[in-house]
């Protein structure tokens, strides 16, 4: 047991960290971003107040036009599904004429309305000396941090993107400094170091560490390219140490296959190192002592951590391509016990104890309670034809296999 007990760990930090940013139930939130200008009381108004004359002062912001009393429609640079600019309705009440107002979302050509069913924000000024105070207040119903952590970032960008407009007359995007390829490489050495401990501070742990960290990169290259192959625009991947890696698309999504095939094919990607690697393995002479080493570690790696991802849980890669294409619950239910049986046949035929099993079933179960979240959009995605969904099944149950014949593979030649 205590062999296991570092895996156990950061099994267990790994699942607690989800929670967290997913699935945590906080309720009603207030989130509340205060900032001065030295500017006129008037001026910073007429930017922050939708129907003021300078109400689309932002970059993002096309356009902010008055629809009916208290409405305001606003048409922002953001594209939806189809590349259209992003258009929200909003009613807004001047409570205090020229110095407060509160404004909910009425309606949104991207999201469904009942994601703003909950939202409420209020903006306040008040004029001290030659100074203006700006108290920005957003109310919200969250589960997970995440969302709110991002909410509170964007208004962070938003107040310093006033002040620049103040300053010098023109709002210009934010360096994406977080999401800069440096940064972003400096995240994933913090996140091998991180990961190092877990597997021993020994040469063969900084291997292993290094290994999976070059596991996760090349699982979202692959999820990054299924969104170049759909035509977005802007991609990038976003390292977190210790979780992983997220890949995030330049719009939202068009069609049920647009889905699938994203979401398949970080594992998918992946599936094709595998008959390269056990042909790099075998030309090595089954060098167990060199080299041959290194590629056997690769494949169990890149089997267990794509085949975890493809387990059929609402906040896996699995449960997302299952939920596409099977419309039953049915279907979802057949096809998720085909796939846990396929896994827990992998366990068996390497060794893993009932116990250790039955464990993993456990763990697997508390994170398929985390519901399946996500955004519902304004429309109905396109649906898949007949042909989309054989092929996103077959690639499914395809990953499945390799991944799983990977893990054999390289436990029957490391442990033999």
């Amino acid at each position: 047991m205590a062999t296991h007990a570092p895996a156990i760990a950061l099994l267990v930090i790994n699942v607690g960290l989800l929670w967290l940013l997913l699935a945590v139930p906080l309720g009603l939130r207030t989130l509340r971003v205060q900032a001065t200008f030295r500017a006129g009381r008037a001026k910073v108004w007429n930017a922050i107040f939708p129907l003021g004359t300078s109400a689309n002062w932002h970059h993002s912001v096309l356009a902010s036009q008055k629809e009916a009393p208290n409405r305001v429609r606003q048409t922002y640079t953001h594209l939806d599904r189809h590349g259209q600019p992003i258009v929200r309705s909003m009613e807004v009440t001047e409570t205090r004429a020229g110095t407060e107002y509160d404004a909910r979302v009425l309606d949104d050509s991207a999201l469904d309305p009942v994601f703003w069913k909950d939202f409420h924000e209020r903006r306040r000024l008040v004029e001290d000396g030659d100074g203006v105070h700006l108290t920005i207040e957003q109310t919200d119903r969250y589960r997970g941090l995440a969302f709110l952590i991002f909410r509170f970032f964007a208004l962070r960008r938003e107040v310093k993107a006033l002040q620049q407009w103040l300053d010098t007359g023109q709002s210009r995007p934010a360096r994406a400094v977080f999401e800069h390829p440096l940064v972003q490489c400096g995240l994933a050495i913090v996140s091998t170091l991180l990961l190092w401990p877990f597997f021993g501070l020994t040469r063969n742990g900084l291997l292993l560490s290094t290994l999976l960290t070059l596991v996760i990169v090349l699982h979202e290259l692959g999820h990054m390219a299924a969104y170049r192959a759909f035509g977005h625009k802007s991609v990038r991947m976003i390292f977190v140490p210790l979780l992983g890696g997220v890949a995030i698309g330049g719009r939202p999504y068009n069609s049920l296959f647009e889905v699938a095939t994203c979401a398949l094919m970080g594992a998918g990607m992946s599936a094709f190192l595998i008959p390269g690697a056990i042909l790099l393995y075998e030309a090595a002479g089954n060098d167990v002592f060199g080299s041959g080493t290194a590629v056997l570690i690769f494949l169990l790696i890149l089997g267990a951590f794509n085949l975890l991802n493809l387990l059929p849980m609402n906040r896996f890669d699995g449960g997302q391509v299952l939920r596409q294409v099977f419309h039953s619950h049915a279907g979802r239910v057949a096809g998720s016990f085909l796939i846990t049986l396929i896994i827990a046949g992998v366990g068996w035929r390497i060794g893993l104890s009932t116990p250790a099993l039955l464990a993993g079933l456990a763990v697997f179960g508390l994170l398929s309670m985390m519901g399946s979240g996500g955004v519902k959009p304004r429309h109905r995605l396109d649906e898949m034809t007949s042909g989309q969904r054989i092929l996103s099944g077959l690639g499914l149950y395809s990953a499945v296999a390799l991944h799983g014949y990977a893990i054999v593979y390289a436990t029957d030649r490391l442990f033999s």
